[in-house]
């Protein structure tokens, strides 16, 4: 897609390891239905679950990418997302969760709330590797889509939930597109979002803290609508503040897996998948 040309030409993040066979795409397609339903919120297979977490793993949960191979990969289940956690980068590789028009309401505000270590992995980023940085402390599943419960509220505030970010982007952009996001979950009733941070693979890693947290050269998101026919959209900021309007950094899913090296959707009928993801129409939202 044009409009994402001058992003994929000054970050440079196509790879040709990012560039996935159709046998590995159907390999990782086949495992991802089972695959985080037998996980629990550390990160180990599930033994001896609830009725509840046993009903709750018969839920197809759309929004989760296909297990990674290419990376460290420790899966992590919150209240309100799940987040793939990378400990090279001490960042997540993505962050995911199911919006509904429900939890854009509710009475659990982020004052009050502090930034915390999460102790179900190792090594991890601290809030001293911020500090002085100059880099905000950036939500991806942000405190706004957890104004509904006060455990997922805290849980949003955890390190693997967040990326160094640009003060400027953090303020405008990635903060109008959350709202955004908002939006139009009260106007289709759910969408489905997964996001998180690119980088130059071709660059000198830049790190802040002695945690050596690495700072992400962009991010991306991607978001899908199942209400009235699928749709899908996927979005590419650069991390560095400069300001641009939402239109001009809109791209197709099938942009963002050719950066990311992820594939999402792998739980949708391959004919709606291939159908959604090579099409973005801002205009159509």
């Amino acid at each position: 897609m044009k409009k994402i040309a001058f992003i994929i030409i000054g970050i440079c993040l196509l790879t040709a390891s990012c560039r996935k066979s159709s046998s590995e795409s159907v390999a990782t397609q086949a495992v991802a239905g089972t695959f985080y339903d037998s996980r629990t919120a550390n990160g180990s297979k599930a033994a001896g679950g609830s009725t509840a977490e046993a009903t709750r793993a018969k839920v197809t949960q759309y929004e989760l990418p296909a297990p990674l191979n290419d990376r460290p990969e420790q899966i992590l289940r919150r209240k309100g997302y799940t987040t793939s956690y990378n400990s090279q980068t001490r960042c997540p590789n993505w962050v995911a969760w199911h919006l509904t028009k429900g939890h854009t309401y509710g009475s659990h505000q982020r004052s009050g709330e502090v930034f915390s270590e999460d102790t179900d992995v190792s090594p991890r980023a601290t809030n001293n590797d911020y500090y002085n940085s100059r880099y905000d402390r950036g939500h991806m599943c942000p405190a706004g889509d957890n104004k509904w419960d006060a455990e997922a509220m805290s849980q949003s505030f955890l390190f693997t939930n967040i990326c160094p970010q640009n003060h400027n982007l953090n303020k405008y952009e990635w903060n109008n597109l959350e709202i955004l996001c908002r939006d139009w979950a009260r106007k289709y009733g759910a969408i489905d979002i997964v996001c998180g941070p690119l980088y130059n693979r071709g660059a000198e890693a830049k790190t802040i803290g002695r945690g050596r947290v690495r700072v992400p050269d962009g991010f991306f998101k991607v978001v899908m609508c199942r209400t009235n026919g699928a749709k899908a959209i996927g979005f590419v900021m650069k991390n560095d503040g400069k300001k641009i309007s939402l239109s001009s950094t809109v791209c197709t899913v099938d942009d963002v897996e050719r950066l990311t090296g992820i594939d999402f959707y792998p739980t949708l009928d391959d004919t709606t998948e291939n159908k959604i993801e090579a099409h973005a129409d801002f205009g159509d939202w």
